[in-house]
């Protein structure tokens, strides 16, 4: 059984003994923890902490056990039950909330789970804020409420609608663009919360007809949930079969957004905040910010349009606090996160969909017309499974030195840059694996380039 503690929250499968995997032990412990945070720290004048979850099987055991221990602490929460993280975050600021929890483990597998931590912007609490989580909860400093202080619990149903209205109501989300399009739109919502606010947002567009894949919220994911090709072949086929004019597929919790092309090929993760960044800056020009392990192309498309480019750590909070450095309008993480300031400052694949299809209505092109027009890089994600005997600190200090010749960036693991190519490795924040993330003009050269790098660490380790 596992626990990880990182920027990303506190993840873990479920079950185990006391010491192992989220347990109800540990999940008491650490929303306890983050409970008397947000009481020592929240700028917020309410009570009031916003939880949400998406339809993985335990949600329901943790929502009962994060209830109970929130309200144990003294505080009242306002209950969406099945929500997006979008949506969550969104509702925070929304019911002024002072905090939130999301309870996702977003790509991982059905034996997984999460505590997703949310200040009062709805923003994930950053590194040192998480730290400070993880040390109330090893002290176990926190005290619960006597009897005249225990909090209530506020169901609501209202924010799926709420949320959709607000994505409705931006400037550059073209309703009647969408309509006279008359699109014809696949989804695969992987048994979780997109089956229940997808096909709701694609109505409210003026999506023409809809093709539904693996919409029922059972939690029983149909396929791997993470939203890689590998995992895509059904709504690739169904495309096809349905004849429709796109196919979107979207995570568990509905952050990332995967996009497939009316040949039924993947338009490319990398690529969704391409297109969807082109279509902003195209109307508001500006500065853009993605992590270190997403592709070139967007800083491409941001030179193209006047703009200027920035990368982050890797993690939403990290690109969230760039974005607002740089005063970016759009941004987000490669994996498929689209981050527009002007709805929220999080990762929304709602919103997502919402400026694609605005896009791709105006432009009057079929998604692969569309993809062909951009910058053409590949990116190759493997991984190496972290075991006791590595030291992965020694490791990166090792390949930083092999490669000090190149241009070298160590403020998240170690990026190595090469003239057409690069390559990244990183300790995942969500999974007990180094990353290696390499991109180059083909797909073979930077399989290669990422093997090259495995078989070193390897080597080193």
């Amino acid at each position: 059984m596992t626990l990880i503690k990182s920027i990303s929250g506190i993840r873990g499968t479920i079950g185990g003994t006391p010491d192992e995997g989220l347990n109800p032990l540990a999940i008491v412990k650490f929303v306890a923890a983050y409970a008397t945070f947000i009481r020592r720290n929240s700028k917020a004048a309410s009570n009031k902490i916003i939880l949400g979850r998406d339809a993985r099987i335990s949600g329901p055991m943790l929502k009962q056990i994060v209830l109970g221990t929130l309200t144990g602490m003294g505080f009242d929460v306002v209950d969406l039950d099945m929500a997006t993280t979008p949506t969550t975050e969104y509702a925070v600021t929304e019911e002024q909330g002072c905090g939130g929890i999301i309870l996702t483990a977003s790509h991982n597998p059905r034996q997984w789970n999460a505590l997703k931590l949310l200040n009062e912007r709805g923003e994930f609490l950053n590194g040192k804020e998480g730290q400070q989580v993880l040390e109330i909860a090893a002290g176990e400093d926190f005290v619960f409420a006597d009897i005249d202080h225990i909090g209530r619990v506020f169901p609501t149903d209202v924010y799926n609608r709420k949320h959709i209205e607000h994505i409705l109501t931006l400037e550059l989300v073209d309703v009647e663009a969408i309509r006279a399009a008359g699109f014809r739109v696949a989804i695969d919502a992987v048994n979780s919360v997109g089956g229940i606010i997808l096909p709701d947002l694609l109505c409210a567009l003026g999506v023409k007809e809809i093709f539904k894949l693996h919409c029922a919220p059972h939690g029983n994911f149909s396929h791997n949930p993470e939203p890689l090709p590998e995992n895509l072949t059904e709504i690739s086929e169904l495309v096809k079969q349905a004849k429709a004019d796109v196919g979107f597929v979207v995570d568990p919790d509905v952050d990332r957004l995967a996009i497939v092309c009316e040949n039924g090929e993947m338009f490319g993760e990398e690529y969704t905040l391409v297109a969807v960044s082109d279509y902003v800056l195209s109307h508001t020009p500006g500065n853009t910010v993605s992590n270190l392990s997403s592709s070139r192309a967007l800083r491409d498309i941001t030179l193209a349009h006047g703009g200027a480019y920035h990368s982050s750590a890797v993690g939403e909070v990290n690109v969230v606090a760039k974005m607002r450095e740089t005063h970016a309008v759009i941004g987000g993480e490669g994996n498929g996160g689209v981050i527009y300031p002007a709805a929220h400052y999080g990762r929304d694949a709602l919103v997502g969909i919402a400026l694609f299809l605005t896009h791709l209505a105006k432009k009057k092109m079929t998604p692969s017309a569309l993809r062909a027009g951009y910058p053409s890089y590949f990116i190759s994600k493997q991984k190496v499974e972290l075991t006791p005997g590595i030291n992965l600190d020694a490791v990166l200090e090792k390949v930083k030195k092999q490669y000090a010749a190149c241009e070298i960036t160590d403020t998240d693991g170690v990026k190595i840059d090469f003239p057409n190519q690069w390559v990244h490795l990183r300790k995942s924040n969500t999974e007990p694996i180094i990353r290696i993330y390499s991109e180059a003009p083909t797909i073979r050269e930077a399989q290669e380039l990422g093997q090259q790098l495995i078989r070193e660490v390897n080597e080193i380790g």
